[in-house]
């Protein structure tokens, strides 16, 4: 790694150098030290952008990759069970069912949806723990299986 760094350190100087670019205000030493820190930096900022991942025993990269696009079946149970998800919100009460809202599908913190229904961040969370606590009665009750 060092020795590439030094080498584009290099390069950098000639290509400058030669280009008539070098601003002789400053001595050539820092100015070369600097083009040199320079690129290290961005050696190590384009590290943390992409991160290495490497095989182990307990696991593999190309266990998380997808080999098979999702088939026309798998589309159709998907859709089977947002219908039936939100056919079982429609049957929660008006106030459970407007936080489960706004939370789930406009993405609003239990802050936003305090503020925008005029009540407490305790009831907006109030709300929403009967709506789950609802949902799941409805689910049982109707035997429903919501997954794939």
């Amino acid at each position: 790694m060092a020795n590439d760094i030094f080498q584009e350190t290099f390069i950098k100087v000639i290509k400058t150098l030669r280009s008539g670019n070098y601003n002789e205000e400053g001595k050539f030493l820092s100015w070369v030290l600097r083009i040199g820190h320079n690129l290290v930096i961005d050696h190590f900022r384009s590290l943390k952008r992409m991160p290495m991942v490497y095989d182990t025993d307990e696991y593999s990269v190309f266990d998380t990759i997808p080999l098979e696009d999702t088939n026309i079946e798998d589309k159709m149970i998907a859709d089977q069970i947002q219908t039936t998800v939100r056919a079982l919100i429609e049957q929660l009460p008006y106030d459970q069912r407007e936080v489960v809202i706004m939370r789930h599908f406009a993405n609003m913190s239990f802050k936003e949806i305090a503020d925008s229904t005029g009540v407490s961040i305790n009831t907006s969370l109030g709300r929403m723990r009967y709506a789950l606590i609802n949902l799941r009665k409805l689910i049982q009750e109707k035997q429903l299986v919501l997954s794939m």
